[in-house]
């Protein structure tokens, strides 16, 4: 599946000057403690597990790295638990690598 956008990277709109106001809003976001920081081979990335407030959908797996690049799954996991699965399986087939932006792109 190929990374998508984020839900951590939504900002709230705002109009310019002299037009009409409009607002976005934006989520509020519930974070799993099993998100955190990681490091291995030099390299450090940031794992957010997160869903929206309330909601039943399921739960975001994101992985930040040093530059702000971030790998996103496409499919929302049924617990937080299943996403960290994720997360520690793909860096034990494909490497922490894989997460950082400018190496070979993965995929998920």
């Amino acid at each position: 599946m190929e990374p998508t956008g984020s839900l951590l990277g939504a900002v709230a709109w705002q109009p310019e000057k002299g037009s009409q106001t409009m607002t976005q809003d934006v989520p509020e976001l519930e974070f799993s403690p099993l998100g955190g920081v990681v490091t291995e081979d030099d390299i450090t990335v940031q794992v957010h597990i997160y869903r929206i407030v309330g909601s039943t959908d399921g739960w975001a797996l994101e992985v930040v790295d040093h530059e702000g690049g971030s790998t996103t799954w496409e499919e929302l996991f049924p617990t937080a638990e299943e996403a960290h699965r994720q997360f520690m399986l793909t860096k034990q087939f494909d490497g922490i690598r894989s997460f950082v932006e400018g190496e070979a792109p993965t995929i998920h």
